[in-house]
């Protein structure tokens, strides 16, 4: 089947869904419990919406669409509050950060849905590891080609999204190495990583898909799991690096940052985005999963290697123009307090060690998530 036409839509509007752990209050682990809980929600008022996914032990929420920042921060805490009510009704906790630390793959349960069997028939044991967290932000296009030119020009500033949001230090019980450990696990699908390069929709869709279609390995778009993608469906391109961040206050942050970002971006006053840039994007994008904001970023263009938290606060700081249009000054300034301090990986590393133990981290992650403040 072809690949449906793009449905344009009010350029800039935005979206966030958050991946969110499921826990037991009685050993922290996670816990097969979104049968139950997506059924008690079902009886609840309930801004936005809430899905299941891959394993019993994770749900998405899904914001609506909005304009401006602070609407979105207001509706993600009263979407957070609903579900910290109906978790305290069944006695689980809920957590943001992109792992639960010391969680087994093979314990979990795969959600009783026609798609998830699928891709666990498909893919074996990489659908149960696909038990992570992530954040992903959609962005509203005025037309297919705008999506793709986004879509290529944010690339240079993926690994800000990963750092910003780095909260998945710890897999399997022991510390990873990693800030965000997440995307290893999202990176050993086939169809993961970066787009192929084209500024044009038409050749995406009646060119590129039409080929990958005709080989039977794809169906939709569905099945792609890059870093960013375009979701012809909602006319948006879908930005899928981000951990789920400890806070619902760092995640509408996040989708402000790259609201601000794309209204740069469409000034077409940077450099347009070339095949070339991705010479570096791996490398560029390793060094944010691995460092975090202490990693460094090598320019696509000029191929000068800088601090990532430099680079940043500086694109932040550039970014406060657009800032004042969007009324997204508060989530400027939120990420420029984050770049300069310390990031959820870092938090979740310092509880680990305040705590005694990986239990006691996950439970600061549930406190942090409901709001309070050690």
């Amino acid at each position: 089947m072809p690949l449906e036409s793009f449905n344009n839509s009010q350029p800039l509007t935005f979206g966030v869904e958050l991946e969110l752990q499921l826990v037991s209050l009685s050993d922290f682990d996670l816990t097969a419990a979104s049968p139950d809980l997506l059924h008690l929600l079902a009886r609840k008022p309930f801004p936005g919406n809430v899905t299941p996914e891959m394993t019993e032990s994770m749900i998405e929420i899904n914001s609506s669409v909005h304009s401006q920042h602070l609407p979105l921060l207001a509706e993600l805490v009263e979407i957070r509050d609903t579900l910290v009510a109906a978790g305290d009704q069944l006695n689980i906790g809920l957590a943001g950060g992109g792992t639960h630390p010391f969680q087994h793959w093979s314990e979990q349960k795969i959600f009783e849905k026609p798609r998830f069997r699928e891709l666990s028939s498909l893919y074996g044991y990489l659908a149960k590891q696909f038990t992570v967290f992530g954040q992903h932000v959609h962005i509203g296009c005025a037309s297919g080609d705008d999506a793709m030119y986004l879509l290529h020009a944010l690339s240079r500033y993926v690994p800000h999204f990963i750092a910003l949001s780095a909260s998945s230090p710890y897999v399997q019980g022991h510390d990873s190495g990693f800030d965000s450990a997440r995307l290893n696990s999202v990176f050993a699908f086939p169809m993961s990583g970066r787009a192929p390069f084209t500024l044009s929709w038409d050749h995406l869709a009646n060119v590129y898909f039409a080929k990958m279609e005709a080989t039977g390995i794809i169906k939709s778009m569905k099945d792609f799991y890059w870093d960013i993608r375009p979701k012809p469906e909602y006319g948006t391109i879908e930005l899928r690096v981000c951990d789920t961040p400890l806070t619902v206050e760092r995640a509408a942050a996040l989708a402000g940052y790259l609201q601000a970002l794309c209204r740069h971006l469409l000034e077409r006053s940077e450099e347009p985005p070339v095949e070339d840039d991705y010479l570096v994007y791996n490398f560029n994008r390793f060094q944010a999963c691995r460092f975090g904001l202490d990693g460094q970023i090598t320019h696509p263009k000029t191929y000068a290697t800088t601090s990532l938290r430099d680079d940043i606060l500086a694109t932040l700081h550039k970014m406060e123009r657009h800032g004042e249009a969007l009324g997204s000054m508060g989530a400027l300034r939120h990420l420029s307090a984050v770049a300069q301090d310390i990031s959820d990986a870092s938090y979740l590393r310092r509880q680990f060690d305040e705590q005694g133990s990986a239990e006691g981290m996950v439970h600061a992650a549930i406190s942090r998530f409901r709001g309070v403040r050690p």
